[in-house]
């Protein structure tokens, strides 16, 4: 029995790159060459090459495959191995596909992490808090993350932090201390709620100091002045002065 490189590629469903390509990983032997220089492979040829195509379909990289040496007709090892590894990454696709359904549903963003923030959560947020929350995320250690999504999950819209959001750059001395003033009980809430809101940047990777720069750089530039000057003031009077 004697085939071509084409008829051994036909016959085994691959392509003649891929039977090439074998060759010239060494997954599988030169054939001899006829008085003209064709090619003529037998039989071993054509089931080594269905072997090898059969493990390459089932999610064997040719590396692996090159590794089982001879050993590739039955490697219940590499199968089972293969298997669980199959097993983790249909979990994983299955989480994803669970997120991808909660973003599309929520019609929510997808720059924020779902274990940071609840989709429906992230929707209703502005631009603004939604950018600081990314930086948070980047910034902030295990502990003050999970701090933060707890706040972000438990706390209840407020009708001053709605009025925050909405504050105008040019809004008067008198608009700016009254919102102030406002929303001093709902930090105040907010802070008795989530206790270790004071805490949170002490397990910052890159350390507290660090953490501190990025986030108060981060608000400079996301939130406008008149914004910034209430938050000011709101904590001011949190601490009494």
């Amino acid at each position: 029995m004697a085939w071509s490189t084409r008829e051994l590629a036909e016959l085994a469903g691959t392509s003649l790159r891929a039977v090439r390509h074998y060759h010239d990983v060494g997954l599988l032997p030169e054939p001899t060459r006829l008085s003209n220089g064709y090619k003529q492979y037998g039989v071993a040829h054509l089931v080594r090459l269905v072997r090898i195509k059969r493990l390459t379909d089932l999610g064997f990289s040719l590396p692996q495959i090159a590794a089982l040496g001879e050993h590739d007709e039955y490697p219940e090892q590499a199968l089972r191995e293969l298997d669980v590894e199959l097993a983790e990454t249909i979990t994983r696709l299955q989480r994803v596909r669970a997120e991808l359904a909660e973003l599309l549903m929520q019609a929510a963003p997808t720059d924020l992490p779902p274990d940071f923030v609840a989709p429906d959560t992230a929707a209703k947020m502005t631009d603004a808090d939604r950018s600081l929350v990314v930086v948070l995320s980047r910034v902030l250690g295990p502990r003050g993350a999970q701090v933060y999504a707890d706040m972000m999950r438990q706390t209840p819209d407020d009708p001053a932090a709605v009025d925050l959001d909405n504050l105008a750059a040019d809004a008067s001395e008198e608009a700016r201390q009254a919102l102030a003033e406002r929303l001093v009980p709902y930090i105040r809430a907010v802070r008795e709620a989530n206790p270790g809101l004071d805490d949170s940047r002490a397990d910052a990777p890159h350390g507290k100091r660090f953490a501190d720069k990025v986030i108060d750089d981060a608000m400079a530039e996301l939130y406008n002045p008149a914004q910034l000057d209430v938050l000011r003031r709101a904590g001011q009077l949190l601490r009494g002065g």
